[in-house]
């Protein structure tokens, strides 16, 4: 992944004087995972709570800085010469659960609610975050097979500063005014393209290997 994008730019500053305190970035991994987990559960739980609004608020404003730890723990890795391969799959298994779960939480969160003529979407929602998850999971791990097998290329690049992972931040701002379900619907049918795309990526290597 490149380094160079906004959020990079934004989360080696706010880590930058972290360096030599003894905070490790094994810390905010875990404060990453914890973020998450907290941000999916106000999700799944804010229609069967009596605090709904509230917890639709903390459940997007935990996502939000969740993704943000998920750039800050490996600037802090980068800037402070504290990169590890423990920490690498430390920090990949916790990024690629969390963002699977969530996709899977906000499917719970919407089974009560509506899409056409007041039919509640029930299990579809379930339904619907069980392929965003399973999707986005193909995806993460395709993509790191990708980008073994191709070290100099990545799967999937950026532009303008933007990294496509950018698009996690939206997630917490379609929570607080209320499109989770498109995101959701948009997420199940995306992701699933994407993971196409990323397998007829792996598939054609061993030929473009023979033709070089």
């Amino acid at each position: 992944m490149s380094n160079d994008t906004w959020t990079h730019g934004m989360a080696r500053a706010v880590v930058r004087p972290l360096i030599g305190t003894g905070v490790t970035p094994n810390h905010l991994t875990t404060l990453r995972l914890l973020t998450g987990l907290a941000g999916c559960f106000c999700l799944a739980a804010a229609p069967y709570g009596a605090h709904h609004a509230a917890l639709i608020g903390w459940g997007g404003a935990l996502w939000v800085l969740s993704a943000f730890l998920d750039r800050a723990d490996g600037e802090l890795a980068r800037i402070g010469d504290m990169m590890s391969p423990g920490g690498h799959r430390y920090d990949y298994l916790v990024d690629n659960g969390i963002n699977c779960l969530f996709f899977l939480c906000i499917g719970i969160g919407l089974t009560h609610a509506h899409l056409f003529f007041h039919h509640q979407l029930g299990g579809w929602a379930i339904a619907l975050g069980v392929l965003a998850s399973g999707a986005m999971f193909a995806c993460n791990w395709m993509s790191e097979r990708y980008e073994e097998r191709v070290p100099n290329e990545r799967a999937f690049e950026g532009a303008w500063g933007f990294h496509p992972d950018d698009a996690l931040y939206l997630l917490g701002p379609a929570a607080w005014f209320g499109l989770l379900l498109p995101i959701l619907i948009g997420a199940a049918i995306g992701t699933t393209v994407m993971a196409a795309i990323i397998a007829a990526k792996l598939a054609r290597l061993p030929a473009v290997a023979a033709l070089g």
